[in-house]
């Protein structure tokens, strides 16, 4: 016997052992023995060690229990999930964007995406075709295999080089041509 004791079933173990021993050494159940500083009857000291071993035995039915009630909840799971997400669909088909009507469901409305500035768009557009350069033109297989980073730099220029002038001078309004009637020859 080992006075280490590592982890809880090695205690009830232990315990079992010492009410075997108890019982078949300490034949008067009601005799007293001092353990410790408390003097106390051989049929209470079982009792104990017999409470370590049915909290033991108790614990482990439990995981027992548990993990056949986890493996039953982990079989029922997908169909019911593609259920729920298929439900969840349907209620925001009828229920649109409506943030009251989709509060009733405990769902939030979709974020609309933001849309991308100018600047953005250029970027992307810069990135698309450094990517398309870099990769040239391979199989797919080929195209897998290739990853990393690409990066584009977007140069802007303005318009116009110049700054824009203030006009000299309003021009007179321009006096209205006459009209001529077309005649038939």
């Amino acid at each position: 016997m080992t006075n280490k004791i590592d982890n809880k079933k090695t205690v009830a173990v232990q315990a079992d052992g010492l009410i075997t021993g108890m019982r078949k050494r300490f034949t008067n159940g009601s005799s007293t023995i001092t353990v410790g500083n408390e003097t106390i009857t051989v049929d209470a000291a079982v009792a104990n060690l017999q409470a370590i071993v049915d909290n033991r035995a108790a614990v482990t039915t439990a995981r027992a229990a548990a993990r056949v009630t986890v493996a039953n909840e982990n079989a029922k799971m997908p169909p019911l999930l593609a259920f729920m997400t298929a439900l969840v669909a349907f209620v925001r088909g009828v229920c649109g964007n409506d943030a009251t009507a989709l509060a009733d469901f405990d769902l939030e409305p979709r974020k609309t995406r933001k849309p991308m500035t100018a600047a953005e768009k250029a970027v992307a557009a810069a990135k698309r075709q450094a990517t398309r350069e870099a990769r040239g033109e391979v199989s797919a297989d080929k195209r897998k295999a290739l990853t990393g980073n690409v990066t584009a730099k977007l140069v802007v220029t303005p318009a116009s080089p110049e700054a824009p002038t203030a006009p000299a001078a309003p021009e007179p309004p321009a006096e209205p041509a006459a009209q001529t009637t077309p005649t038939k020859a």
